[in-house]
C-alpha cells in the first residue's frame, strides 16, 4: 500500500471522534466522550410546488419577480451520529478499509483532473436574471452512517417528486442520479430514480448544446437524429468510480424554511446513470457544486446569483445546519466573516476551488515553508484547494512533515506519544485527561487573511482507547494541497463567485 493510501486510513475517525471543548486562551480538548443515542431520520414535511418551465429551456420558477438581490435557497443540514453508523453493522475496521479506498481515489482523481484527464466541462457565464420570493430548505447528513465521509443533501427529484440522498461535493460538476434501468449499479438506500415514473423527465437530445458540457463514451455512439436521440455522457472520478448513462432535464424539488412549503426548479441538466461503479457508499446519486457549467451552484445562479453557501456540522452530530444558495444575510452581517481570494484555476481543472496560501502557523509562529509549495505549475500541479468531499486536510510534502515536526516540538511533553499508530501522526495518549492543551493551528493566505481552527478541527480523540492525533496527513511534493470538510466544521463557508472570493466565520452550524 502506498505511503497516501495507508494514511488515508483514518478517514473513519469521524465516526468514532469525541466532542471537544476549545476554551479561551488557548485551544483545549474536552476529554469527555458521549455516546450519541440511535438517530431517526427526520425529513421536513413535502409539499409539492408549482413550477414553469419556460419556452427557452432555461431555469425557471412560479412565483418569481424581479428584485435588485436574488433572495437565499436555503437546504437543511443534518450530520448522522456515529452510533447509527454502528447499529448498521459496519466493523470499525471495515468503516477504516473503506473510507480510505474511498478518499485515496479521490486524491488521485483530483491529480488526474488537473492534468486534463477529468470529465467534459465548459465554462459557464449565466447571470442573475430571476429571483424566488422564498427560501428553499432540503436535508444535508453528513456519510457516516452509509459509510462515507461525505454530506449528503436530500432532495426530491420527478413529477410526481421522490426522495433522493445525494452525495454534496464541491469537487465535481456533474448531478447525477442511478437510473432504471440500473445494468450496472452499487447498493443504495432506497429505490433508484426511474425516469418511466416521471412526468417531467426529458432527456438531451445529442444535438443539444449542452451535449458537448460532458464526456462522451469510449466508444461514442453516432448522433444520427440530433433532435430526438439522447445524449449519452460518461464522467469519471477515479480508478474504481465513474457513472455512464444519458443526460436529461428534471424537476428538482427542495423544501421551503416556512413550514410545509416547497419550490420546485424545472430542467435541471442531469445525469441518468446505467451504469454506475465507485465507492458512493449507498447514496442515489451526487449533486456537484464544482465550478463547471453542469454544477447543481453553476445552474442555480440565473436563479439565486453568484454564490452559495453552508455549515458543516460536527463529524458525528445528530442535529442539522444548512446550506444556501443566494445571499445569506446572518452571514453576511457576521462579525467575524473574513475574505480571501480565490486563485486562479488552471483550465484543466477549473472544476476546483483553488485558494492562495501563503503560509501555515503552529502556535502562533509562521513555520518555515518555501512559497513555492502553496504555487500552481505550469502543468496543474501544486496549489491548494478548499473542498466538501475530502474529509481530512492534506498537505503537499515538504510542508507536511515541517507541521507534524511543529506539533510535535510544541505539543506539552505530559502527553506521552505514541510511536506506532497507524496512519496519523503525531498521537498521543490522553487517558484521563479532561482537557487537553494543544498549541494552536491558522492557514495564512496571500493576502493576508488568517483562518484560525479551533482544537477540535485539527485533533481527533479516538475513544475509548484515549489517543488524540493530529487530523492531518500528507501528499506527494507535485499534489495539490486540501482543506477538507473535517477543518471546515463549525465555520459558515461562503462561495462568492460573483467577487471571486471565499469567505468564512466561526458558527454553531447546528444553530444557524
Amino acid at each position: 500500500m502506498t505511503r497516501l493510501a495507508v494514511r488515508s486510513l483514518v478517514v473513519l475517525f469521524l465516526a468514532v471522534a469525541s466532542p471537544f471543548l476549545v476554551a479561551a486562551g488557548g485551544a483545549k480538548l474536552n476529554a469527555s466522550s458521549s455516546s450519541s443515542p440511535l438517530y431517526g431520520i427526520e425529513f421536513p414535511p413535502f409539499n409539492a410546488g408549482v413550477a414553469d418551465g419556460g419556452c427557452d429551456g432555461k431555469l425557471m420558477a412560479q412565483g418569481v419577480e424581479e428584485v435588485t438581490r436574488s433572495p437565499s435557497l436555503k437546504l437543511h443540514m443534518t450530520h448522522r451520529s456515529a452510533a447509527e453508523a454502528a447499529a448498521a453493522g459496519r466493523t470499525r475496521k471495515e468503516s477504516f478499509l473503506d473510507s480510505a479506498g474511498k478518499d485515496v481515489a479521490r486524491i488521485h482523481t483530483m491529480l488526474r483532473r488537473v492534468a486534463g484527464a477529468g470529465g467534459g466541462r465548459a465554462a459557464t457565464n449565466s447571470t442573475p436574471r430571476r429571483a424566488l420570493a422564498e427560501r428553499i430548505v432540503a436535508t444535508v447528513e453528513s456519510g457516516v452512517a452509509v459509510g462515507s465521509g461525505e454530506y449528503l443533501v436530500d432532495l426530491y427529484v420527478g413529477t410526481p417528486p421522490r426522495r433522493f440522498q445525494m452525495i454534496m461535493d464541491t469537487g465535481s460538476d456533474l448531478n447525477w442520479l442511478q437510473c432504471a434501468p440500473c445494468l450496472d449499479c452499487f447498493e443504495q438506500r432506497g429505490p433508484v430514480f426511474d425516469p418511466a415514473a416521471s412526468l417531467s423527465y426529458r432527456n438531451v437530445t445529442c444535438g443539444d448544446p449542452r451535449c458537448g458540457l460532458v464526456s462522451p463514451l469510449t466508444a461514442p455512439r453516432a448522433c444520427r437524429r440530433p433532435q430526438s436521440d439522447p445524449c449519452p455522457y460518461y464522467y469519471w472520478y477515479g480508478d474504481q468510480s465513474n457513472t455512464t448513462g444519458d443526460l436529461a432535464l428534471e424537476a428538482f424539488t427542495v423544501n421551503l424554511t416556512a413550514p410545509g412549503a416547497s419550490r420546485r426548479v424545472d430542467d435541471v441538466v442531469f445525469g441518468c446513470g446505467h451504469s454506475n461503479r465507485g465507492l458512493f457508499h449507498g447514496a442515489a446519486g451526487l449533486l456537484g457544486l464544482g465550478r463547471g457549467a453542469l454544477s447543481f451552484a453553476s445552474q442555480l445562479r440565473a436563479v439565486y446569483g453568484h454564490a452559495f453557501s453552508y455549515c458543516l456540522v460536527d463529524h458525528g452530530s445528530t442535529v442539522g445546519s444548512k446550506i444556501v444558495f443566494g445571499d445569506d444575510d446572518a452571514l453576511l452581517g457576521h462579525p467575524r466573516l473574513n475574505y480571501t481570494a480565490f486563485a486562479p484555476s488552471t483550465a484543466a481543472a477549473d472544476t476546483f476551488y483553488y485558494v492562495q496560501l501563503k503560509g501555515v502557523l503552529v502556535g502562533g509562529e509562521k513555520l518555515n515553508i518555501s512559497p513555492s509549495t502553496w504555487d500552481v505549475g505550469k502543468d496543474g500541479s501544486g496549489g491548494a484547494i478548499i473542498d466538501s468531499g475530502t474529509t481530512l486536510s492534506y498537505f503537499a510534502e515538504p510542508a507536511y512533515e515541517v507541521i507534524r515536526r511543529a506539533f510535535v516540538e510544541r505539543m506539552d511533553k505530559a502527553y506521552p506519544l505514541v510511536a506506532d499508530f497507524p496512519v496519523l501522526s503525531p498521537c498521543y495518549n490522553v487517558s484521563g485527561v479532561e482537557r487537553v492543551e494543544v498549541p494552536e493551528f491558522s492557514l495564512l493566505f496571500a493576502d493576508g487573511a488568517v483562518w484560525d481552527f479551533p482544537a477540535e478541527n485539527y485533533f481527533v480523540r479516538l475513544d475509548p482507547d484515549g489517543i488524540m492525533c493530529l487530523a492531518v496527513l500528507g501528499t506527494p511534493r507535485s499534489a495539490m494541497s486540501i482543506i477538507g470538510n473535517f477543518q471546515q466544521q463549525n465555520f459558515h463557508v461562503l462561495y462568492d463567485l460573483q467577487n471571486n472570493r471565499l469567505g468564512f466565520a466561526p458558527r454553531r452550524c447546528a444553530e444557524v
